[in-house]
């Protein structure tokens, strides 16, 4: 970022890694790309004999299909530089980290620009689709404790009958609220307890997985699941409780479809050669700035294959079109401005 010239590049304790493009107006159009990866991606590059390779329209290697979009932000960045104006509005790239942690990089960067954001712009792909709106997915561990022993000891009051339970009306709740207008869903994924077969475990958990279009939809379905363990707790004498594991926000902004902001990113994907897809259930770095009222979108589209693989790679005409995508809109939406030379 110094040495391709954006102005005050720092490292934030996230970390991420954040350069800008002066404006004159106060304000900010923050590109947003995403720095972390998947565990398995880490583990082929510490095995990897090389780095990543060209292969016709491919960079192959491990790391290269979410890098990618990094490199797209950045190319978008060193071509408006290259042009010598100064954007009425700052133009901030950011690198950002701990994506699949929680949004934890996102959380921090939104703090630092949610009062002069313009509008947060996730880069995901070349634009074949657009998200407007946000998806809030709310993870939960149940956690169940109680009496452990021996099968001779008597096979109650056991964990597993409490868990049980509670899942069973857990999915009497699920087919009661699912609802494909509003996005919600309800679901139990994983059951962990016990080890052996002649005794009864101490502790277990299951996963419970919230999602909705709508926060007060997950409020509403949390408040009915504390409900279902406390009657559970009360049936089986097993002591239950919901622990958070990971709380992704979700945000609908009113016209958010039609605004200025999408229906650019829309003229440039014709620009480009094909229709956007929209979306008001995305997924991603952009939930932080919708929940918190702030205008975002998420530029999807294939980035290449084999994710997470040894043969992991990138498709180099896509990764252009993105920074192509990146750039038009930079100049639709933070305004041409005077040349820095003048």
């Amino acid at each position: 970022m110094r040495r391709m010239g954006l102005s005050d590049v720092r490292v934030d304790a996230s970390p991420n890694a954040v350069g800008r493009i002066p404006g004159r107006s106060g304000r900010a159009l923050v590109f947003i790309s995403t720095l972390d990866d998947l565990v398995t991606v880490a583990e082929h590059q510490r095995a990897a004999v090389g780095p990543p390779r060209v292969e016709g329209d491919r960079l192959v290697g491990p790391g290269t299909n979410t890098s990618s979009i990094t490199a797209a932000m950045l190319a978008a960045a060193r071509a408006h530089l290259a042009t010598g104006v100064t954007p009425e509005h700052d133009l901030v790239f950011a690198a950002v980290a701990q994506e699949e942690t929680g949004l934890l990089g996102m959380r921090t960067l939104y703090e630092a620009y949610h009062d002069r954001a313009v509008a947060f712009v996730d880069i995901l792909g070349d634009g074949r689709s657009v998200s407007y709106g946000a998806l809030g997915i709310h993870w939960w561990r149940v956690e169940g404790e109680g009496p452990p022993g021996h099968s001779l000891g008597g096979g109650l009051p056991n964990v597993n009958h409490g868990l049980a339970r509670a899942v069973d009306r857990i999915f009497e709740l699920a087919a009661e609220v699912q609802d494909p207008a509003t996005g919600t869903v309800v679901n139990v994924a994983m059951l962990r307890s016990g080890a052996v077969f002649n005794h009864k475990p101490a502790e277990g958990w299951f996963s419970l997985d919230l999602r909705s279009l709508e926060a007060g939809i997950i409020a509403e379905m949390e408040a009915a699941v504390a409900r279902i363990l406390e009657s559970a707790e009360a049936d089986t004498g097993i002591r239950l409780r919901m622990v958070p594991f990971e709380l992704t926000p979700g945000g609908q902004i009113p016209g958010a479809r039609g605004s200025g902001l999408v229906r650019s990113t829309q003229a440039i994907a014709r620009h480009l050669g094909f229709e956007a897809e929209l979306s008001n259930a995305g997924a991603s770095n952009m939930n932080v700035a919708l929940a918190g009222g702030t205008p975002a979108i998420g530029l999807g589209g294939p980035r290449g294959g084999d994710r997470g693989q040894a043969t992991e790679w990138a498709d180099i005409p896509a990764m252009m079109r993105a920074a192509e995508h990146v750039l038009l809109l930079a100049v639709m939406m933070a305004g041409v401005g005077e040349s820095r030379s003048e």
